[in-house]
């Protein structure tokens, strides 16, 4: 009993350690990218290249690495992306041109992705159904702590010491964990043993999301992405083909078309990130650009969001323990499709008071959507396929963010143009702000049903750990 008290604590420990990396970095590194471009005098295009070869990178490799830590073992591929983050966050911080700089964020966004890939899986596996909730959402919870974290102590290490300490930081909390990992979590997980692993397939899933994801995100800025997309497009349906056609697939689609908790779920997380992500980039534009704050407060404003996030999501899952995941997933998406609503009318007067308030209301719905969310998914289907579910949910988080930014460049290409931020018109940015919103309220909106189409969990998650 106390092997198995023991193995459940560090199982949470590093889990929870581990997916505090990601966030912090992604949510500190934006502060930091005038002074790497200072440091490293290049232009606009290569700093672009910055945050999003890591998200490409990322993305492009969740599902790979979740499917071969099923196979190999979770453990193997969860302490590699660990050892990964480690020593690339610290290569980042010692790179001497912007060209290794960029292929050190690549090496770093492939370690995230097994990280990703494997940490709820693990603790899945280790914590029994009427337990899962609560620590996933203990799992959110520092996954919002590092969002919340990044823009303060990130911002404040970027100024004393310079932006380089940023990723020694990381990788100095990439090395504690991974001592823990390798001292205290013992045991291996293996959901697939013996199977043969995908390498056409993972090749075809690669190259479509890369394709997809880039031609998605410039597809206003740059004259070839239309084209780029559709070619992603393409290659997706040979995907889909060609996994119909072999014996142990990179992603067994049956898993979707059988099961109608994961494939609702991962749509629901797929619309709630469309809807929310890029909102925090608006209110950043508006409180900066449109009510004349700097960085510093808009920050401190928009904190409000992610703090609360950290502060409930324990609780939403828990409660995701205790009645059925769909009903709290759903009560926080109608919670964000009102806040969203709210943010539609936002005015060059608008009540700072009720921007924060509405901060504090939309991070609630989140909070009470994720973390549940995620217990559904992971319920839902087989020991087998954990870390493939975990992936591929995360997989649903990253494109998802991708389609909201790129609903909000649309929106700025229409009403701001080709004009520097500094000499856009209040009117336009408030324009654009609004038919955001509102695009994202109706997103949001159609979620709540995505989320209450994915049944109940409760009554089968018993059955399915007994197979």
């Amino acid at each position: 009993m106390n092997d198995e008290v023991s193995l459940k604590k560090y199982a949470l420990i590093s889990a929870t350690m581990a997916a505090f990396l990601a966030p912090f970095m992604g949510s500190s590194i934006n502060l930091a990218i005038p002074a790497i471009g200072e440091e490293f005098q290049t232009g606009a295009l290569l700093l672009g290249w910055v945050v999003s070869c890591y998200l490409l990178a990322s993305a492009a490799f969740l599902v790979p690495m979740g499917r071969l830590a099923d196979i190999i073992g979770r453990k193997k591929v969860f302490v590699t992306g660990v050892f990964l983050f480690a020593v690339f966050s610290l290569m980042c911080g010692l790179a001497s041109n912007i060209k290794l700089f960029i292929a050190y964020r690549v090496l770093q966004g492939i370690g995230s992705a097994m990280i990703f890939g494997t940490n709820m899986a693990i603790l899945t596996s280790v914590y029994p159904p009427r337990e899962r909730g609560k620590v996933l959402g203990i799992n959110s919870a520092s996954i919002y702590l590092g969002l919340s974290l990044g823009p303060v102590l990130g911002g404040f290490l970027n100024h004393r010491f310079g932006w380089q300490f940023i990723f020694y930081f990381s990788s100095l909390w990439a090395i504690a964990a991974l001592l823990v990992i390798i001292f205290k979590l013992k045991g291996e997980w293996v959901g697939a043993k013996g199977q043969k692993y995908d390498s056409v397939g993972a090749l075809l899933y690669f190259v479509s999301l890369v394709a997809f994801m880039y031609g998605l995100s410039s597809f206003t800025s740059v004259n070839w992405a239309p084209y780029l997309f559709v070619f992603g497009l393409a290659v997706l349906g040979m995907f889909v083909y060609y996994e119909t056609k072999v014996t142990n697939p990179l992603l067994d689609l049956k898993l979707f078309i059988n099961n109608v908790t994961l494939t609702f779920s991962n749509l629901a997380a797929f619309i709630n990130y469309s809807a929310t992500f890029a909102g925090t980039f608006l209110l950043s534009l508006y409180l900066q650009s449109v009510r004349g704050y700097d960085s510093q407060l808009s920050g401190l404003i928009l904190l409000a969001q992610p703090l609360i996030m950290a502060l409930l999501s324990p609780v939403a899952g828990t409660l995701s323990d205790r009645m059925e995941p769909r009903k709290v997933a759903s009560a926080g998406m109608a919670i964000t499709t009102i806040s969203l609503f709210v943010f539609c009318f936002l005015g060059p007067d608008t009540s700072i008071s009720l921007v924060m308030g509405n901060l504090l209301f939309m991070g609630a719905g989140f909070a009470l959507f994720a973390s549940p969310n995620t217990n559904a998914v992971m319920s839902s289907v087989r020991k087998e396929v954990y870390g493939l579910a975990s992936s591929t949910l995360g997989t649903m988080r990253l494109v998802g963010q991708s389609v909201s930014m790129a609903i909000v460049t649309l929106m700025l290409s229409h009403f701001v143009g080709n004009v520097e931020l500094e000499f856009a018109s209040t009117a336009s940015l408030i324009n654009c702000t609004r038919v955001s919103f509102m695009v994202f309220t109706v997103l949001c909106f159609i979620g709540i049903f995505a989320s209450l189409a994915k049944g109940n969990v409760h009554i089968a998650k018993e059955v399915k750990d007994t197979n």
